[in-house]
């Protein structure tokens, strides 16, 4: 990766803990900030105005934050597949290679039929896929149509039977050309060019364009990861707060410094609300990764969203050992996890939080971005500590049959009519008895 990057004052950009002999290793760390009660405020606005004025209201936020105001919301299917003709062939190829990748690795995810049988009660249980699935992807000034592949594909691998997109519009009000393709490939059913807070309103509880859907996934910025969470409830939304992204890197000198350095940017470069730290028990190599970051900061594209990223939250973490590193990895729960040492089995046997493992020099997070095959939204904000990537069963919901025969209710129906007794719920023991099974002696039943 030689020349790319521009110069900088380290000492400003990449805060140096030592937590060398520290007892208590979280209590010196430094911890994120809590998401401003403003912000919330502010979304909580946006989604009560689109739930009263429907179209009105994104029409009057898209060209606040956009700055445009499409002619139409739902993106034509002809112009959609269109689109096609108008991206470079061989781009068109790396999506659908990636899409063969995450397709064959979430289709490996779909859960088969379950029967359980068991004194007379005979259990038959599925993962029942939900009906409509409303599909987030950030937009704009950039692209990101590994997204659309990331979220759509494992929606499609569930069964689910028909997929929304919401990508904001680009300065021109159109949604971009790439971004259509890969909706194409990954059989995307209907495309809107709306983002923001807005647009997640708009699928929670549908506007006069807009259909609502059951569930809701995908990546954004703050505002678009608390409208998710405000509307939660009224439709599902993963437990993980997918939101600006993450990298931890642990490495000890035995990788190349330059390759930690690339990685700790590929994550800053997504914004300055993002975290990049690294850790190491080595100072030579600390030295060395924080040196290459200076040499590889030189003309970047996004510089500023890069520096602002490492000025807020950028770390140089100094621990004793594997274990304190994989104590400190444990307390962020990264999104993105690096681990590129001599033994990263040591590392990697302690971790219990992070969003995804990438181990070795050779498997950076960029091959998880796009091609790997899990999808690339995972957990941030410290959710990796309850959630994980995003995947099939967040498109489905589990169902169970549930049928008895004599042998069955005789077994436990007075287990059944004890303990809704001992409730006090008089009618749930009748319900048993009525049957009569609910006193251990069976009086005879209609299916005999």
């Amino acid at each position: 990766m030689a020349g790319g990057y521009g110069p900088v004052v380290l000492g400003v950009v990449l805060d140096r803990v030592d937590l060398r002999g520290v007892g208590d290793i979280a209590a010196c760390l430094p911890r994120p900030e809590p998401v401003p009660e403003g912000s919330v405020t502010a979304v909580r606005e946006i989604i009560e105005a689109v739930r009263a004025d429907g179209d009105a209201a994104l029409a009057r936020y898209t060209e606040q934050f956009d700055g445009v105001v499409p002619s139409t919301w739902r993106i034509p299917p002809a112009e959609v597949a269109a689109a096609r003709d108008r991206v470079d062939p061989s781009l068109r190829t790396a999506l659908e290679a990636a899409a063969d990748s995450i397709a064959e690795f979430h289709q490996g995810q779909a859960s088969k039929e379950q029967t359980h049988s068991r004194q007379g009660i005979s259990i038959r249980s599925w993962d029942q896929p939900v009906g409509r699935a409303g599909c987030y992807v950030p937009g704009g000034r950039a692209a990101y149509p590994s997204t659309v592949l990331m979220t759509a594909l494992p929606a499609r691998a569930a069964g689910v039977g028909e997929i929304a997109l919401c990508v904001p519009p680009g300065p021109d009000g159109r949604v971009a050309d790439v971004t259509l393709v890969a909706a194409a490939i990954a059989g995307v059913d209907e495309v809107y060019g709306v983002g923001g807070a807005q647009a997640i309103a708009a699928m929670a509880y549908g506007t006069e364009s807009v259909g609502a859907v059951d569930v809701i996934v995908g990546p954004g910025n703050v505002y678009v990861a608390i409208a998710k969470q405000l509307v939660a409830g009224s439709v599902g939304v993963p437990a993980a707060f997918a939101g600006p992204s993450e990298v931890v890197v642990v490495v000890d000198g035995a990788t190349p410094a330059e390759y930690a350095a690339v990685d700790l940017i590929v994550q800053a470069e997504h914004g300055p609300d993002g975290l990049a730290w690294l850790i190491t028990w080595d100072a030579g190599a600390a030295d060395a990764v924080t040196d290459a970051v200076a040499d590889l900061l030189v003309d970047a594209p996004r510089s500023d969203d890069i520096a602002a990223t490492f000025d807020r939250s950028g770390h140089v973490v100094l621990v004793d050992g594997p274990e304190s590193a994989a104590e400190v990895v444990n307390f962020i729960a990264p999104e993105h996890l690096q681990v590129m040492t001599e033994a990263p089995e040591a590392v990697i046997d302690g971790i219990q939080n992070a969003g995804a493992i990438f181990r070795g020099p050779l498997a950076p997070a960029s091959i998880g971005d796009y091609v790997a095959g899990p999808s690339h939204v995972l957990p941030t904000n410290g959710t990796a500590r309850f959630a994980g990537a995003l995947s099939v069963r967040d498109f489905t919901k589990p169902m169970h049959e549930i049928s008895v025969d004599a042998e069955g209710l005789a077994a436990v129906g007075p287990h059944v009519a004890a303990i809704a007794d001992a409730e006090g719920l008089d009618a749930h023991a009748q319900s048993i008895r009525l049957r009569g099974f609910g006193d251990g002696v069976q009086r005879g039943t209609n299916d005999e």
